[in-house]
């Protein structure tokens, strides 16, 4: 499979239009993808093959960088793309001169909290009820200075 990451258009944008809800999760409409997109303090990428495979974003908040989501098309799970995804702004968070990555994750995200895991991301709290009123939130965070 040979996956390239670029930063996300307005063209990738119209194209998730159609097929976001289909292909990949439910968390993330167009609308709000299309406000992320056209915020100056974020910034998003797509992980393309011959589609879009994933896609993923940060928002930049004085010198922190929350990681607002990380999306890899279904059928396409389990191939490594979103490690790439991550790295890829984990870079882009350090060349922003930020000093923390944060997310939140489902406490049920097994894969999405592994992944995490991985790449060094520390537990640090939870939010009750974050998701649909009913699944905690895990609070991590990545120290980048020393990275």
């Amino acid at each position: 499979m040979d996956i390239k990451i670029f930063q996300m258009d307005e063209k990738d944008l119209e194209i998730l239009k159609d097929i976001l809800i289909r292909d990949f999760d439910e968390f993330w409409s167009f609308n709000t993808l299309k406000e992320e997109l056209e915020c100056t303090n974020s910034y998003y990428i797509v992980a393309k093959d011959n589609n879009i495979v994933g896609f993923a974003g940060i928002k930049k908040i004085l010198d922190e960088v929350d990681l607002m989501n990380i999306v890899t098309q279904k059928s396409k799970r389990n191939f490594g793309i979103a490690s790439m995804l991550l790295e890829n702004l984990i870079n882009k968070s350090i060349e922003l001169g930020a000093s923390t990555m944060t997310l939140e994750v489902d406490e049920n995200n097994s894969p999405a909290l592994h992944l995490y895991e991985k790449y060094n991301f520390k537990k640090v709290g939870l939010r009750k009820k974050y998701y649909n009123g009913i699944n905690n939130a895990v609070i991590m965070t990545k120290d980048l200075k020393n990275f």
